[in-house]
């Protein structure tokens, strides 16, 4: 009873394909540049910016804006301008076949060339730079602020990556997190991907824990504990209010929203906490899951159809997936005797989760489709609350490498964890919104 007691108490506070083959979009005639990523550093992508064309002072802000999001990209390599022989000047939108030449000198695979037309428009086109072939090119309207003009720069880099891999949602998309805010404080705050549009949400007595997004990025559900009661907490992005639901049992354990809007979340109806379904008007349905251990920390694909979960039904806490069409349930982690944290990446092809090394935690994946398990982050410090990106291919988690919690940002293929500012305070439990239309 002390070993699950203590169980409980944990879970309740931590809650919450090996190849990428990338395609850029060329005219149909042109054989397609492509890259191959089987592991972080491989198969890095030279880039560059050329000189800005009818330039005006704002240009190198948003040059400066592009280049901090590219260098977030694990598989691409900006080369300065001064790495190009006679440099990254260019005489149109267009750069000539000759023009290209001392851009293919430098080893350079990708040239982004940047018009303005005017103050308040440019136009970001980007080409392989091996036959000049256009790759894709938007016209931008740019603010007056300087938010504005960043927003662009995350604009164009969606754009960029809807081009090469398909799916541009890593510049779309906006984290919530939670941070610390005073002893047994904490509330939900959201940040962008690369550190941009710091926002508070909630401000709370208790302490918030484990938030998700509703699929329309409307809503923000958390367990929200005070001194009385577990409650879930409901933050409404529309009129910015924030409510609070208890329900029989005093348990509400990592809620997670399915594609068609209902919840899933551990709630105690007995001796241990079982995943129960919620409505969208958050009223309960009924038992997705139940066993004779504890069943909390559901994480869902995007098609609503897979379930991934942690379980002490086999003793100390695993992850399981479950079939939510055919009701199939397996063991996913194998190895280890303390498993938890469970994150499914939307395509539902794999699972990161977080286990037990002596006194921390490192994060793992397992690939779904062929069965190999394989360890993410190796410290220092303690990693844990793994959450996948919606383009299921960047991964953000929790660490102490640095000696209070931060969240990092490493991909489903490893590599340096890149730190992701959040301010003052500790930050933890990463959860992805929706990618938003711009």
């Amino acid at each position: 009873m002390k070993q699950l007691l203590s169980l409980l108490r944990r879970l309740a506070a931590t809650a919450a394909c090996a190849l990428f083959i990338l395609a850029l979009h060329v005219p149909a005639k042109a054989a397609p540049y492509t890259v191959q990523i089987i592991g972080a550093g491989e198969s890095m992508v030279n880039i560059v910016q050329a000189t800005p064309m009818g330039s005006t002072q704002r240009a190198a802000a948003l040059q400066k804006g592009i280049s901090n999001n590219m260098a977030i990209l694990p598989f691409v390599n900006e080369i300065a301008a001064h790495g190009i022989p006679g440099g990254a000047v260019v005489s149109s939108a267009q750069p000539s076949a000759e023009e290209l030449k001392r851009f293919t000198m430098a080893q350079v695979q990708m040239l982004i060339t940047a018009n303005w037309l005017s103050g308040s428009q440019v136009e970001l086109r980007c080409f392989e730079v091996t036959g000049g072939r256009f790759m894709f090119g938007n016209r931008y309207n740019v603010g007056g602020t300087e938010n504005e003009l960043l927003d662009v720069a995350d604009k164009f880099c969606a754009d960029f990556l809807d081009a090469v891999i398909g799916n541009g949602s890593f510049f779309r998309s906006t984290m919530a997190f939670v941070k610390n805010d005073g002893p047994r404080k904490k509330d939900v705050w959201s940040v962008r991907a690369n550190g941009r549009h710091l926002t508070r949400l909630t401000n709370m007595a208790g302490e918030a824990l484990s938030p998700t997004w509703s699929p329309d990025g409307r809503r923000v559900l958390f367990t929200h504990i005070d001194k009385r009661s577990h409650g879930l907490g409901v933050y409404d992005l529309n009129t910015r209010e924030v409510s609070r639901i208890k329900f029989p049992g005093n348990t509400v354990i990592g809620p997670a929203f399915m594609p068609n809007g209902t919840v899933a979340v551990g709630l105690t109806d007995g001796k241990n906490p079982s995943i129960f379904l919620l409505s969208p008007s958050l009223s309960k349905q009924g038992v997705l899951e139940r066993s004779a251990g504890i069943d909390v920390s559901p994480s869902i694909d995007k098609t609503g159809s897979l379930m991934a979960f942690t379980s002490s039904r086999l003793g100390g806490p695993q992850i399981f997936l479950k079939d939510l069409r055919s009701g199939s349930v397996r063991r996913v982690s194998q190895a280890g005797g303390y498993n938890t944290d469970p994150s499914i990446s939307p395509d539902g092809t794999v699972i990161a989760y977080a286990r037990q090394h002596g006194g921390g935690h490192r994060i793992y994946v397992q690939d779904l489709v062929t069965g190999q398990e394989r360890q993410l982050t190796f410290g220092p410090g303690s990693d844990e609350q793994p959450a996948f990106a919606p383009d299921s291919y960047f991964i953000a988690f929790t660490s102490t490498r640095n000696g209070k919690k931060e969240i990092f940002i490493t991909t489903r293929n490893g590599g340096q964890p890149r730190r992701l500012p959040t301010g003052p305070g500790d930050a933890a439990f990463p959860a992805w919104g929706p990618a938003q239309a711009q």
